[in-house]
């Protein structure tokens, strides 16, 4: 079951930076190694979803992102760009995963201090609905002044060891993964190691048990030998707002939502790479399982 992970994480990895790409099932096995017949099989094994199913959520995902945040963004852009031949397949499939047409959601788009939610109908149905967060943004303006330390930082190249999480339910075990061979390599345990988490989907867009989060730790070097589902990522260096505080695990939300709310209130915009966590104490140890956190937000 390794090896079968660590060939789908570089699969997952080419098809999200390559959505504009050739991405039929007889090139992304080519990229796994694998048979189409086996690939397809094994790609649902560990995902739980097709691929063909994974590579259409993941292009109408990043069309809403783009419709949210990037309002001056032309919408045949966005479409083309994503692969889709004409406006009339995208809108029909856009609506399928949101309810809405894309320009519809794109007017409706909420902002930093709204959240996409799926809930349960009365006939069984998942219906996307918009639902605006109970604090007002006064409230949490002030929430964020009284927990989170906020500043512009230029953070540098970051080298990771990674493990790839699908869902928020897998985080904890993958950082078990990553934490067992850290040890075998004598890098755990140590005074300074930093524990970091990468999202590589937006809860605002993607449910919560497909959301890709990375759970890693930070290294003096590039890491040269992958073993196993553990893999080297690099995060790139730039700037970054910064909210820094000691919170919960149930802050968390807020503390992005604050983030992306002062960005919009100090006129930032995010740029295309992924947002990340920091770890300074370990909420497991703290009578109040409180943590010392730094939530980092790209920005141009």
């Amino acid at each position: 079951m390794e090896e079968y992970k660590k060939r789908i994480v570089k699969t997952i990895q080419y098809i999200d930076t390559n959505l504009d790409a050739d991405l039929s099932l007889e090139k992304i096995a080519e990229i796994s190694a694998y048979s189409p017949f086996h690939f397809h099989r094994i790609f649902k094994l560990v995902t739980g979803e097709t691929l063909q199913n994974y590579i259409i959520r993941r292009k109408i995902e990043k069309s809403a992102f783009l419709l949210a945040v990037h309002k001056n963004m032309e919408m045949k852009e966005i479409y083309l760009d994503l692969g889709f031949s004409n406006p009339s397949v995208f809108s029909k499939t856009f609506k399928k995963y949101y309810g809405l047409a894309p320009s519809e959601f794109r007017k409706a788009a909420p902002e930093a201090f709204h959240k996409i939610l799926q809930v349960q109908s009365k006939n069984g149905q998942i219906d996307t609905v918009f639902s605006q967060y109970i604090c007002t943004i006064e409230n949490l303006l002030n929430w964020t002044t009284m927990n989170l330390k906020i500043e512009i930082k230029e953070m540098p190249e970051m080298n990771l060891a990674a493990v790839m999480s699908l869902g928020i339910a897998g985080v904890e075990p993958s950082y078990n993964v990553l934490i067992d061979w850290a040890k075998k390599k004598h890098l755990f345990p140590k005074e300074d190691i930093k524990m970091i988490s990468v999202y590589h989907d937006s809860f605002k867009v993607t449910p919560p048990d497909k959301v890709r989060i990375h759970a890693c730790m930070l290294l003096d070097e590039k890491l040269e030998e992958p073993a196993g589902e553990v893999f080297s990522e690099t995060i790139e260096a730039g700037k970054y707002i910064v909210g820094s505080g000691e919170v919960t695990l149930n802050d968390f939300e807020q503390c992005w939502v604050s983030l992306f709310l002062w960005m919009n209130e100090h006129n930032y915009s995010t740029r295309r790479t992924f947002p990340f966590e920091i770890y300074h104490s370990n909420f497991k140890e703290h009578p109040e399982g409180k943590m010392i956190v730094d939530f980092c937000l790209p920005i141009q």
